[in-house]
């Protein structure tokens, strides 16, 4: 008896390990840097335009509307230092990453105390901080979503590529 109760238990398990990986349609990727000696890095999905133009998905997001900034489960921010983005300080922890339109079709990153959420239930409730966006026309079209850390000076940028579009933002260590 003990023995079918434990297969039933272990099937139980793998089944619900296989639907939670189903759910993940898209690839994962990671980016990280190191500033001050501590870890920065973000765990997001990369979805795919497949054919599609970015302009056309997100020109239907209104001022005040958030995207999710990739795929499936929420896009992971961590940092192990406290940072610094323009005015807002994100003190070391882990965060969901969330890009808003602002007005005048400008954009701001968004830090949300929340993660590991399904990608589209973001809480307003529970936003940190957010940080202006500068959107440049990039240079080479990204198929699917990259964001990349990169080093500069005591901090880094954050740069956010899909399509021809790419979001930047730098940060330093506080």
């Amino acid at each position: 008896m003990k023995r079918v109760l434990m297969a039933v238990l272990a099937l139980g398990l793998l089944a619900i390990t296989v639907e939670s990986a189903l759910a993940q349609r898209n690839p994962r990727a990671t980016t990280q840097i190191s500033v001050g000696g501590k870890r920065v890095s973000v765990e997001y999905g990369r979805p795919s335009l497949k054919g599609r133009k970015v302009s056309e998905l997100l020109d239907q997001l209104k001022p005040g509307d958030f995207w999710r900034l990739g795929a499936d489960k929420s896009t992971t921010f961590s940092t192990a230092v406290d940072l610094q983005f323009g005015d807002a300080t994100v003190p070391s922890g882990e965060y969901s990453l969330w890009v808003e339109r602002a007005e005048g079709d400008s954009w701001k990153l968004v830090f949300n105390k929340q993660h590991g959420q399904w990608g589209t239930q973001h809480d307003a409730a529970q936003d940190l901080a957010s940080a202006p966006l500068k959107e440049t026309k990039a240079s080479n079209s990204a198929e699917m979503v990259t964001i990349n850390l990169t080093k500069s000076g005591a901090g880094g940028v954050i740069t956010i590529q899909w399509g021809d579009m790419k979001l930047t933002a730098s940060f330093k260590a506080k």
